[in-house]
């Protein structure tokens, strides 16, 4: 199997695409007219607290204050640990009331919030803001690398759950024990540390842990609000996530990118990885090179064309998408019932592609075609599943009602493809779309 990482610079974006075969499987865009805070670590001062909602909002230096909530603020006790002799932080965070920890319900009372009005606060940006709302936030920063991903402020550490074999997850645990050089916090195996080497892997969390020291230290020193740590570009993103040994190539055709991505795999990765970054010299774009413009037009439409004739309708909205499965021209010699099933599995696997080309996310409704055979439900269901497996963001299914809808929810942490794509239209006041040139 054929493995690519297609990476095309043109005026105010930067486009990523990922190809198997040939056949776009992941898109990534990033646009000088929307740029991402996701993973970003600010020193921000509380404007507002709303016991209510059990939350505060942030100002962060941004145009919209940033949500956190109070049940995810860290506790003292955890900065009691970290900072010996007192730093700063002592005097940002107050100790919980007993019995008040992360998870807690409810309201809780004036005298038990664990922030003021007017404090300065370490907060990281775990979602970009959307529409009217502004960014969401944790105090529980984290920083991810290749293999593993620091938690300063957490002593949880365990390996990813995608790694199932029973055998290297006790040898990664074992690996584990070697980070004795960060003195506070946990780590997280990440799944592309599978049958990695434990240098490979100490050297990872060491960087996460310098840094984190040289962000610590920062944030003692600047005035709020102040922007601490910035996650990084699109291609360092790129390289730290997807660049594997199955990928087979690089591609890019921006000398200066090309220049830099090299640098990234050096430092990041190894020399021994860095002929996979190839420069793309040819006259024709890139993506229209490698038939990739035509299927990127495609993620746009409101519906999908499968090979059997069939076709989906894809309707998202700001919190929710809507899915509608249609047999469309797809005429079997089989019943009803065989039809139906035969349609539905054809769907399966591009309704998993266009969910991650799309990045649509939160509450997303998928309308099969009506089964009435509980052994069709369940395969259709299981495919649905296996499909979601190559999906890196997080996602939940529920099983499928008597109408034939199954509800699944999918974490989104930054704007759809769509919303940075597109306006609202100024003619029609916003019923219709157009392009952003």
């Amino acid at each position: 199997m054929s493995r690519e990482i297609l990476i095309q610079v043109q005026k105010g974006e930067q486009l990523v695409a990922i190809t198997e075969n040939g056949k776009l499987e992941d898109f990534h865009i990033e646009a000088d007219r929307y740029q991402s805070l996701l993973g970003s670590i600010y020193k921000g001062k509380v404007e507002s607290i709303l016991p209510s909602i059990n939350a505060a909002f942030i100002n962060i230096g941004q145009e919209r204050n940033g949500f956190l909530y109070l049940t995810d603020v860290v506790e003292q006790s955890v900065l009691d640990e970290m900072a010996q002799p007192k730093t700063l932080l002592h005097k940002i965070f107050r100790r919980p009331k007993k019995g008040q920890h992360r998870a807690a319900q409810g309201h809780p009372r004036k005298e038990d919030l664990p922030l003021k009005i007017g404090q300065e606060i370490l907060v990281q940006v775990v979602k970009d803001p959307f529409g009217e709302k502004g960014a969401r936030l944790t105090s529980h920063a984290s920083l991810p690398g290749r293999f593993v991903v620091y938690m300063p402020f957490d002593q949880q550490t365990g390996v990813s759950k995608k790694i199932e074999n029973v055998e290297e997850r006790q040898r990664l645990r074992e690996v584990i024990k070697d980070f004795d050089f960060a003195k506070h916090g946990g780590f997280i195996i990440r799944t592309a540390s599978l049958k990695q080497g434990q240098a490979e892997l100490l050297r990872d969390a060491k960087f996460l842990a310098d840094l984190w020291t040289k962000i610590f230290k920062k944030f003692n020193e600047e005035k709020a609000p102040a922007l601490i740590y910035e996650e990084g570009e699109l291609t360092w993103k790129i390289i730290r996530d997807y660049l594997t040994d199955k990928v087979d190539r690089v591609i890019i055709d921006s000398q200066d990118e090309y220049l830099k991505a090299r640098k990234f795999v050096d430092t990041l990765i190894g020399r021994q990885m860095v002929h996979k970054i190839q420069y793309y010299k040819g006259d024709v774009p890139l993506f229209d090179s490698k038939n990739i413009s035509r299927e990127l037009k495609k993620i746009y439409d409101t519906h999908v064309y499968l090979k059997s004739g069939a076709y989906i309708v894809i309707e998202p909205t700001e919190g929710l998408a809507v899915v509608d499965v249609n047999s469309g021209k797809f005429k079997p010699k089989a019943s009803p019932e065989d039809a139906a099933f035969m349609v539905n599995m054809d769907a399966v696997p591009e309704i998993a592609r266009q969910l991650r080309l799309r990045d649509l996310g939160g509450i997303i409704v998928i309308d099969f075609i009506d089964m009435s055979q509980g052994d069709h439900k369940r395969k259709v269901l299981e495919a649905l599943q296996e499909a979601l497996t190559q999906d890196p963001a997080k996602t939940e299914v529920n099983r499928i009602s008597p109408l034939g809808l199954v509800e699944m929810t999918r974490a989104r942490t930054g704007k759809t493809i769509e919303s940075i794509s597109f306006g609202k239209c100024p003619y029609c006041d916003g019923r219709g779309k157009v392009k952003i040139a």
